[in-house]
């Protein structure tokens, strides 16, 4: 295989993980819409970043404040710990105030990718 097909191939796996990854988020878009509207709360407000992170605390009860948990991010190594603990307890606020338990948190911390989807699409009810 000369090398303009080996770089060809990998251009072609490039274009397809791509169109997978645009397909996953827009799965996920319309599922945190649908989340955030059961929450009685706008559904575009997945859309614009930092109040995106507003709005899922709201839904996970949390204190508006917590927004500057982000900030965590730029502190090597201890912040993106810290920030996984901030991101479990509002996973823990979100699944107590759609009436879920112990187990669906840890999905939503796992596997987001199929956990906020089960929120979105099944008869789960928001009951802050």
């Amino acid at each position: 295989m000369d090398p303009e097909q080996f770089l060809g191939v990998f251009k072609g796996m490039g274009a397809g993980m791509l169109i997978v990854w645009l397909a996953i988020m827009v799965f996920m878009i319309v599922s945190w819409w649908i989340v955030f509207k059961k929450a009685g709360q706008p559904g575009w407000a997945i859309l614009i970043p930092i109040y995106n992170f507003l709005v899922i605390l709201r839904v996970a009860g949390k204190p508006w404040w917590w927004v500057f948990s982000i900030l965590l991010m730029i502190i090597p190594i201890a912040g993106p710990i810290l920030f996984l603990v901030v991101w479990i307890l509002m996973c823990i606020g979100i699944s107590k105030n759609f009436g879920q338990g112990a187990g669906f948190t840890v999905g939503l911390v796992l596997l987001s990718i199929v956990f906020v989807p089960i929120l979105a699409f099944g008869d789960y009810k928001w009951s802050g």
